[in-house]
């Protein structure tokens, strides 16, 4: 893995979606009026007649998306993740997911990296398409699971939600990782760890960065990317979270019904004895503002990691704090 602050790519999503259509006639690309902000600007301009923009319609989208996946078509759709998920959650459950059609659901800007405030801020995404049955629910981390996301989830029988950043997507895995949807995948640390820390998306950086601190403050940390929050690896999480002290869950989402709930649901389910602690938004709804001061408001920084493990474990010593990361132009770095 590479270390922050990560270089980052434009458009990894859209030039995957673009190669993997030149391959595949059966797919087809839908969008709202967000083109560009979904990357798919690359599909328009590259497969057009494979191309259609519904307008700022996103009901009628998913009931075309559906129509269009029974002719035998694989079905990208493409918006804002509150767009996809809270405007038109009838049309996906009885349009897309109880006929369990390749219907491919594309949000961005999850959880609080938009400015726009509560409007445009996709905070309940996760819990609204866990909640549909045979749904998926993917959320990859980094440029290189997203340019892999795209091919796996095409190939993955019925309907998927995937949840992805907007912008410039950080370069976390070496070219070599493999994103896998059938497992999460222990990324740093080992299993015997005191503290077992479960992140997905946008809050892995943080993970590892919280994890490194935890580790030069004498705490053993294990990290685990899941980036297949439904259905969730609870195999490989509760395996290792009976050998932890403490499991904390990190997620760019409400804890109610996200990631977080999805491993409590698991370890309490499982029987393991291993307390939890989540860090995400608590029940609230945010402001606008930039990635930075969101993060740091609403609780999902390093130093919320670090303290939550911190004091789950009850450690009675100072708790420490994560050395600041300087960004070059570009870069991305965890809060």
């Amino acid at each position: 893995m590479h270390e922050p602050p990560y270089e980052t790519v434009l458009k990894p999503y859209g030039a995957a979606l673009v190669e993997l259509a030149r391959q595949r006639p059966e797919i087809v690309c839908l969008g709202a009026d967000l083109t560009r902000q979904t990357e798919t600007d690359l599909f328009r301009d590259e497969i057009a007649g494979r191309f259609i923009n519904i307008g700022m319609a996103e009901a009628n989208m998913l009931g075309i998306a559906g129509g269009l996946a029974r002719a035998g078509h694989v079905v990208f759709v493409n918006t804002f993740g509150v767009f996809c998920t809270r405007r038109c959650f009838d049309q996906i459950a009885m349009s897309v997911a109880y006929p369990r059609l390749n219907v491919k659901i594309v949000g961005f800007m999850p959880g609080l990296s938009s400015p726009g405030g509560p409007s445009h801020q996709a905070i309940d995404d996760v819990a609204l398409m866990r909640a549909v049955p045979n749904m998926t629910v993917v959320e990859p981390a980094d440029a290189i699971e997203t340019r892999q996301v795209v091919a796996a989830i095409a190939d993955w029988p019925g309907p998927v939600y995937l949840r992805l950043k907007r912008g410039e997507i950080p370069v976390i895995f070496d070219d070599d990782h493999r994103l896998d949807l059938g497992a999460a995948q222990v990324i740093a640390g080992n299993a015997e760890a005191e503290v077992c820390i479960v992140a997905s998306g946008m809050m892995l950086p943080a993970a590892l960065a919280a994890a490194r601190t935890l580790a030069d403050n004498a705490v053993t940390t294990v990290v685990i990317n899941v980036p297949v929050i439904k259905p969730l690896d609870a195999t490989t999480i509760t395996a290792i979270a009976r050998r932890s002290r403490l499991v904390v869950a990190a997620e760019n989402h409400t804890i109610v019904g996200g990631l977080g709930s999805a491993v409590a649901e698991a370890l309490a389910e499982a029987g393991v004895a291993a307390p939890l602690r989540r860090v995400g938004i608590a029940d609230t709804f945010a402001e606008a503002g930039s990635r930075e001061y969101l993060f740091a408001k609403y609780g999902l920084g390093t130093n919320d990691i670090i303290a939550a493990a911190w004091r789950g474990l009850a450690l009675n010593r100072p708790m420490p704090v994560a050395p600041a990361v300087a960004v070059r132009p570009g870069a991305y770095a965890p809060v």
